[in-house]
């Protein structure tokens, strides 16, 4: 058993789907279809009824032509029509605040079973004709594409505001190539070891809208990545130092939690996977996209009452490889021992960069990467820290207590 308060917050059980490649066997999917696969699984881990669910929490950032997305998940998943779901956007943090808010209300007594995590589908994204409802009678027609990547305030794309930060940090090209040949590394040996197994849910293939074959496995990375095809890549939209590279391709996955009071999981005899014991949520300058997840961790850590100093591990999302570089070095006040200490803590099994970045889903799915790694070690503490939106960013800290397993 979890050996924390009876009135900390859990989570019970995790799951995601693969996250599939842009244009990929996955593209067929619509958002509460996709996002029901996960959250069965989840359910189905944790041994907890579809009818026990309280809440449905999901984060979505590019619904496209849908809406209710929530909701049409929750139905699906087989949740009794007289329970409450609602959808999240706060761009990429969405999933990591649909988990905060599930803690929020689980805190407050209102609930007792949550359902929380993202969903997103990139492939699935369509172009938008946004002057075209009263028609026109001259004049060109103009297709807007929503999937390149720029500050809805400001009209930057993501990419400059990443790079400028970089530079602004005297984070070089360089070293985000460096950062990214790292990422697809690392996950190739993650992958090669198992380590995302207990996370996937495999799509059959009858599963798969117009498709014939399933997919059991992140189709994104690219072992074959070295450092001298990163440095030949051109920068994209304007960066000084973004590339394709150094940048997370746009993907397709679903990724959810179910969370419970520690009393909860004891009574049910569930052997939590971790404790939340903090959350944070902030927002800075639109422009601020790869500092503010330190401010984030800071934040979080000290909601949880622990310090840099008790973590044994890091996750900063990959939105480009400049936001763990960047954070890192302002979480470690620039002295040079103390960065390299975090960043060897940081993504130690890769991240976006790698394994793509279907965004309403990415902070789940680093919530329970976090949670089973530190099983692999036999216990301890970590940090999630997310950045998204016009200069917003998500974290929470976990603990996994040692002999858990």
């Amino acid at each position: 058993m979890i050996a924390v308060s009876r009135e900390t917050i859990v989570v019970a059980s995790a799951a995601r789907t693969p996250f599939g490649r842009f244009g990929g066997p996955m593209s067929g999917f619509r958002l509460p279809q996709l996002g029901s696969v996960a959250a069965r699984e989840a359910l189905r881990r944790a041994a907890i009824e579809a009818g026990d669910v309280d809440e449905v929490i999901v984060g979505v950032n590019l619904p496209g032509s849908d809406r209710s997305i929530a909701r049409q998940l929750a139905l699906q998943t087989d949740v009794p029509d007289d329970r409450v779901a609602y959808s999240v956007d706060r761009a990429c943090c969405s999933s990591l605040t649909a988990i905060s808010l599930g803690v929020r209300a689980l805190r407050s007594g209102d609930v007792a079973t949550v359902v929380a995590g993202g969903v997103e589908n990139l492939s699935r994204v369509p172009y938008f004709l946004e002057d075209m409802r009263w028609g026109k009678r001259l004049g060109h027609v103009e297709l807007v594409d929503q999937l390149v990547i720029s500050c809805p305030h400001t009209g930057v794309p993501r990419a400059v505001q990443a790079g400028e930060e970089a530079l602004l940090h005297d984070v070089s090209r360089e070293e985000q190539d460096a950062w990214a040949f790292r990422s697809q590394t690392r996950a190739a040996a993650a992958i090669e070891r198992g380590a995302f197994d207990a996370e996937i849910i495999a799509i059959e293939a009858g599963d798969v809208p117009g498709e014939a074959d399933g997919v059991a496995v992140d189709e994104s990375p690219r072992p074959s990545v070295t450092m001298a095809g990163l440095a030949k890549l051109r920068t994209v939209y304007g960066s000084p130092t973004v590339t394709a590279g150094t940048a997370p391709g746009l993907s397709t996955g679903a990724a959810f939690t179910v969370l419970v009071t520690a009393a909860d999981a004891d009574r049910r005899g569930l052997r939590p996977l971790a404790a939340m014991l903090g959350t944070a949520r902030v927002s800075a300058a639109p422009a601020q996209i790869a500092s503010v997840p330190a401010t984030a961790i800071r934040l979080a850590l000290a909601d949880a009452g622990k310090t840099l100093d008790d973590v044994d591990l890091i996750e900063i999302n990959e939105a480009f490889a400049a936001v763990p570089l960047v954070s890192t070095l302002l979480l470690g006040d620039r002295d040079p021992t103390t960065v390299d200490r975090l960043r060897a803590m940081t993504n130690v099994n890769g991240g976006s960069i790698a394994l793509g970045h279907p965004t309403g889903a990415t902070g789940a799915r680093l919530v329970m990467t976090m949670a089973h790694e530190l099983r692999r070690r036999g216990g301890g503490i970590g940090v999630v820290g997310i950045c998204g939106g016009i200069g917003e960013a998500e974290s929470v800290v976990i603990e996994v207590v040692a002999g858990a397993d």
